[in-house]
C-alpha cells in the first residue's frame, strides 16, 4: 500500500469516530526530554538490536494496514459474486426442484470452472504486482546500538530514536527531541500547503487540536527542510493515518483509465436495462410462459454483462507491471500503466534525466573567475559540517579529501546550521575556526546568494558591492553558465557569539566566489527523446537551474531552446496565460516547486496526459499532480512515495520502454472493451428479432451460459497477446467516442449473420413445424442447438477480426495461445451437439448440410466485419 494515497483528504474530512491522535502522543508532547525517554522505555542513544526485536513481536509491523491480509479470501469472494456464478446457481437449484438433475450438474460445473479461473488469474495477478510493490521501500534513519542505521518503515517500533533531515518520509507517529529550523509539510493530512515549523520544546496542550501541536510529527507528513531527532511513540494501526487504515485500504484516486472502464461498464448496463425489460415482456406475452420467460431473461442480462473484464483488466496490468519490471521499470500503482501509455506530454528535470549525474567540481574562482583555492576551501567547510540533505554537489565538493588536514579541517568546530529550503535556495553553516572566530558560510544558488551580500573579495582586499558593479558581477558568473557549468555562490561574514542563528542573519555577507560543476549530457539522451518523440511524446524540461545552463544541456541533446519560460514569468502569470505559454515551451528554468505545479495543471487544462519525472523533495507536489508520477529508485522518501513508477535506472531511454509496455497493456484490454461491446450489441437485436418472431425461445437459459462460458475461455489469452506496432505508435487515451462508433457499426453485422442463421433452420431445417408438442420440442431443439453453434462460432472467430487494424491470418496473427484457444472453443461448439452431454443441455445432431453453410456464413461475416473495420480506419474514427 502507499503510505499517503492521493485521496487521502477526501477520506479524512469524511466525519468519523474512529480517526484520533494516540492519546500518549498528546501526554508525551506535555513533557520533557527525560520523561519522554522514560514513558517510552528508550534513551538517546536509541533502543538495541534485541530490545528492538522483542517490541517488533508485541506491537507488529510497523505498516498502517494489511491489504494482503484475506486477500485469498476476498479474490474468492469477488469470483463467486459474479452474476454469471450467481445465475447458474439459482438455475441450477430450480433444476434440481423440477426433475432435471442432469442440467444442473452441467450448472455446477460451470459455475466452479468459471470461479476457478478467475480466482487463479486474479490471484497471480495480484502476487505479481505485490512483489513489484515489494521491490520498492521507504526507509529512515535509525539509532540502533548507539549507531544510525537506515532501516525499512516496517521494522520501527515504539521506542526507536530516528533522524530526520530534508525529503524524509516521517515513518511513523513521534515526539520530537532535536529540531534546528524543521519544517514539516503536513497537506496530506491537513491539507494547509505551506509547511509548518516544528519545535522541540514542550507543548502546553489546552483545548489545542493534536495536529496543531507544535513538537509532534506524524506519519505521512514530510521533511520540507531542516533537521531534526524525534522518538517513536505509535506505530502501524495506532498511529494518526492507521487510525483511518480501514477507511482507505485499496482507495486510490480514479485515473482516466478507471473512469473509462466506468463508463464502459455503465454503458453496458444501460443496454441491459433496455434489453432485458423488452426480451422479458416479448417471450412472456408470444410464449404465455412467464418464468420460462423470466429466466431467459435473466440469462441474456448475464449474456449482456461482461463478467471478464475485471479479470482481463487484472491479468493485462500485471502482465504488463511484470514486462515493465524486466526493463527496470516498476509500477506501483498498476492503473497508472494506461496514463503512461497515453501520455503525450513528459515533464522531466535535466539533472540524471538529460545529464550524466555524476557532476565534477572544475572550477573554483574568485568573482572574476581567476582560481581561487580559499573558494573551495569555503565550500568544503559548508558542505563537511552540513547534516542535511547532501546532494550531488556537496559530494563533488567533498571528494577535495586533500584539504581536509591541509586547511586543519578537523580544528574546526561546527556551532550551528541553517538547513536548506526550497525558497531561500541557499544553505549556511556557523564554523568556529582554530583562531576562536565564529564564521558564518552560505551557500546556494548565485541570485540568492547575491541578495545577501553588500561587499565582495577580490585578490585579498574587501570591495562593496556598488550598484554600478552588479552587472558586471552577475555577467562573470553568467559567462561560467554559458559554458554549460552548474555554478554556486559561496559567500560568508564573521559574527558575533549567540546562543543560536537563523535565516535572518544571512545577510551583510562577502561575496567569495563560485564554485562551477559540470555534469554532462548523456550519449542516450539525444537518440531518448527522438524515440518519444516519434511515439508521439513531447519532452519539456522542467528546472531550479538558471536558463543559461539548461539552454546549452537542452541543444546538445536536442531539444528546442528557442522558447524559454523562467520562473519570475510564471509567478506572474494569470492560469489562463499561462496555459497558453506552457505549450510552445520546452525549457522551463528557475523554477520553484509551485512553478512546477501550475505548469502541469496548466498542459493538463489544455486536455494533455501529462508525465512528471523527479527525484527531489521539491518534485513531489508536481509528482502527485501529473497524470502519471515518474520517479526512480534513489529518490528522496517522499518523491519516491509520491510516485506511480519506479525507474531503476533514470534514463529517458527506459522510460520510453516503458511507455510501449503501457499502451500494449492498454490495447490488450481496449480488444476485449470492442468484442465484448460490439458483441453485446448485435446480441441485442437478435435476441430481440429471435423473441419477437420465433414461436419458442430463441436459446434455453443454459445454453446461453453454456455459450458465454466457452466465449470467456476464449478471450483468457487476450492479455498476453501480440500487439501491432501501429497500436503503440501514438498516445491512446480512452475515448467512448470512439468505442461508440466502433460498437454501432460493428455490432450490427453479427445480427445480420444470426438473422440469416434464424432463417436457414426456420424454412430449410424446418424448424416452423409446431403442429404437435413433440414437433415443437424437437424444431426449439433443432433451432436453439443451430443458433448456438453459429453464434459461438462467429463469436469466436471474430476476436481475430477486432484485435488488429490489419487483415487477419495474412498481415497480423494472434499469439499462439489465443490461437489455440480458439481453435479449442469452436471445436468444443461444433463437437457439443453430438456429445454425451447434449440431450442436458437441450441440443439436437445437426443435419450436415447445416455445416457448409455455417462455414459460408463464418465468411462472409469476416469478410464484412474486417470490409466495415477497413472503412472506420479510412474514415480515421478508430
Amino acid at each position: 500500500m502507499s503510505i499517503v494515497p492521493k485521496n487521502l483528504l477526501t477520506v479524512l474530512r469524511k466525519p468519523s469516530n474512529t480517526i484520533q491522535v494516540s492519546p500518549l502522543l498528546v501526554e508525551v508532547a506535555a513533557c520533557d526530554f527525560e520523561e519522554v525517554y522514560r514513558r517510552l522505555e528508550s534513551n538517546a542513544k536509541g533502543l538495541t538490536e534485541n530490545e528492538a526485536a522483542r517490541r517488533i513481536e508485541k506491537y507488529g509491523p510497523n505498516v498502517v494496514a494489511h491489504e494482503q491480509r484475506f486477500r485469498r479470501t476476498r479474490t474468492l469472494g469477488r469470483a463467486c459474486a459474479n452474476p454469471l456464478v450467481v445465475l447458474l446457481l439459482l438455475l441450477a437449484a430450480v433444476s434440481l426442484a423440477t426433475g432435471d438433475p442432469g442440467g444442473a450438474t452441467v450448472m455446477l460445473i460451470m459455475v466452479v470452472l468459471g470461479v476457478a479461473l478467475r480466482f487463479v488469474q486474479e490471484l497471480r495477478a495480484g502476487d505479481a504486482a505485490a512483489k513489484l510493490k515489494a521491490m520498492i521501500s521507504v526507509t529512515a534513519t535509525v539509532l540502533r546500538d548507539g549507531q544510525p542505521r537506515e532501516l525499512p518503515l516496517g521494522q520501527l517500533v515504539p521506542g526507536d530514536v530516528v533522524q530526520l533531515a530534508a525529503g524524509d518520509m516521517i515513518p511513523a507517529d513521534l515526539r520530537l527531541v532535536t529540531c534546528k529550523d524543521l519544517f514539516i509539510t503536513q497537506s496530506s493530512l491537513t491539507g494547509e500547503s505551506l509547511p509548518v515549523e516544528k519545535f522541540e520544546s514542550l507543548e502546553d496542550i489546552g483545548s489545542k487540536p493534536a495536529l496543531e501541536l507544535k513538537n509532534t510529527c506524524f506519519l505521512g507528513t514530510s521533511v520540507e527542510s531542516g533537521a531534526g531527532t524525534g522518538v517513536i511513540v505509535e506505530t502501524g494501526i495506532k498511529t494518526y493515518l492507521g487510525s483511518m487504515a480501514q477507511s482507505i485500504v485499496g482507495q486510490e484516486t480514479p485515473t482516466s483509465f478507471d473512469k473509462g472502464i466506468s463508463r464502459f461498464t455503465w454503458l453496458m448496463i444501460r443496454f441491459m436495462l433496455v434489453m432485458v425489460p423488452l426480451v422479458f415482456l416479448i417471450n412472456g406475452l408470444t410464449k404465455h410462459d412467464w418464468t420460462e420467460a423470466f429466466f431467459f431473461a435473466l440469462a441474456v442480462a448475464v449474456g449482456l454483462t461482461p463478467e471478464m473484464l475485471p479479470m482481463i483488466v487484472s491479468v493485462c496490468l500485471s502482465r504488463g507491471a511484470i514486462a515493465m519490471s524486466r526493463k527496470k521499470v516498476i509500477v506501483k500503482r498498476l492503473n497508472s500503466i494506461q496514463n503512461l501509455g497515453a501520455m503525450d506530454v513528459l515533464c522531466t528535470d535535466k539533472t540524471g534525466t538529460l545529464t550524466l549525474d555524476r557532476v565534477i567540481l572544475e572550477r573554483h574562482c574568485d568573482v572574476v573567475r581567476h582560481e581561487d583555492e580559499a573558494v573551495l576551501v569555503m565550500a568544503y567547510l559548508n558542505s563537511h559540517f552540513q547534516t542535511g540533505l547532501r546532494n550531488v554537489l556537496d559530494r563533488a565538493i567533498l571528494q577535495f579529501q586533500e584539504l581536509h588536514e591541509k586547511h586543519s579541517v578537523p580544528d574546526h568546530k561546527k556551532i550551528d546550521e541553517i538547513p536548506f529550503d526550497f525558497s531561500r535556495k541557499r544553505m549556511s553553516v556557523v564554523v568556529e575556526t582554530p583562531q576562536g572566530i565564529r564564521r558564518l558560510i552560505c551557500k546556494g544558488a548565485t541570485e540568492a546568494v547575491f541578495q545577501c551580500c553588500d561587499r565582495f573579495a577580490l585578490e585579498g582586499k574587501i570591495y562593496p558591492v556598488d550598484p554600478l558593479l552588479i552587472t558586471d558581477l552577475k555577467e562573470y558568473c553568467d559567462e561560467l553558465s554559458s559554458d554549460g557549468f552548474r555554478v554556486l555562490a559561496i559567500g560568508y561574514r564573521d559574527v558575533e557569539q549567540q546562543a543560536a542563528y537563523s535565516k535572518d542573519d544571512e545577510r551583510n555577507l562577502i561575496l567569495m566566489g563560485y564554485v562551477a560543476f559540470l555534469d554532462p549530457p548523456k550519449d542516450s539522451a539525444a537518440p531518448a527523446i527522438l524515440a518519444l518523440k516519434s511515439h508521439g511524446v513531447a519532452v519539456k524540461v522542467l528546472t531550479g537551474d538558471n536558463e543559461l545552463v539548461s539552454r546549452k544541456i537542452c541543444r546538445e541533446v536536442g531539444l528546442a531552446t528557442d522558447c524559454v519560460l523562467l520562473g519570475p514569468q510564471v509567478e506572474v502569470m494569470t492560469d489562463a496565460q499561462l496555459a497558453a505559454a506552457a505549450e510552445p515551451a520546452t525549457i522551463f528554468a528557475r523554477l520553484s516547486p509551485a512553478h512546477k505545479q501550475r505548469i502541469i495543471r496548466a498542459l493538463q487544462s489544455k486536455g494533455h496526459v501529462v508525465g512528471f519525472l523527479g527525484d527531489g523533495v521539491n518534485d513531489s507536489p508536481a509528482l502527485r499532480h501529473a497524470d502519471v508520477g515518474i520517479s526512480v529508485d534513489s529518490a528522496v522518501d517522499i518523491a519516491k512515495e509520491a510516485a506511480d513508477i519506479i525507474l531503476l535506472e533514470k534514463s529517458l531511454m527506459v522510460l520510453e520502454e516503458g511507455v510501449l509496455e503501457g499502451r500494449k497493456v492498454f490495447a490488450n484490454i481496449l480488444k476485449y472493451v470492442r468484442m465484448g461491446a460490439s458483441s453485446n450489441f448485435g446480441n441485442m437485436f437478435s435476441v430481440l428479432g429471435a423473441s419477437a418472431f420465433v414461436p419458442f425461445l430463441p436459446m434455453e437459459p443454459k445454453q446461453i451460459l453454456t455459450n458465454n462460458l466457452l466465449y470467456d475461455f476464449s478471450q483468457v489469452p487476450i492479455p498476453g497477446d501480440n500487439v501491432d506496432p501501429e497500436q503503440i505508435a501514438k498516445p491512446r487515451p480512452w475515448q467512448m467516442g470512439e468505442i461508440a462508433r466502433f460498437i454501432f457499426f460493428v455490432g450490427p453485422c453479427s445480427s445480420v449473420f444470426d438473422y440469416s442463421t434464424y432463417l436457414m433452420m426456420l424454412y430449410l431445417f424446418g424448424c416452423w413445424d409446431v403442429s404437435t408438442p413433440e414437433a415443437l420440442k424437437q424444431s426449439a431443439s433443432l433451432f436453439q442447438t443451430g443458433w448456438f453453434v453459429e453464434s459461438l462460432l462467429t463469436q469466436t472467430l471474430i476476436i481475430h477480426i477486432i484485435r488488429t487494424n490489419r487483415i487477419p491470418f495474412l498481415q497480423s496473427w494472434a499469439s499462439w495461445p489465443l490461437t489455440v484457444t480458439t481453435a479449442v472453443i469452436m471445436a468444443v461448439g461444433a463437437w457439443l451437439p453430438f456429445s454425451p452431454i447434449a440431450p442436458w443441455l437441450g441440443f439436437t445432431p445437426l443435419p450436415p448440410l447445416y455445416w457448409p453453410l455455417v462455414v459460408l456464413t463464418l465468411f462472409c461475416y469476416v469478410v464484412l466485419t474486417q470490409g466495415v473495420k477497413v472503412w472506420l480506419i479510412r474514415k480515421a474514427w478508430i
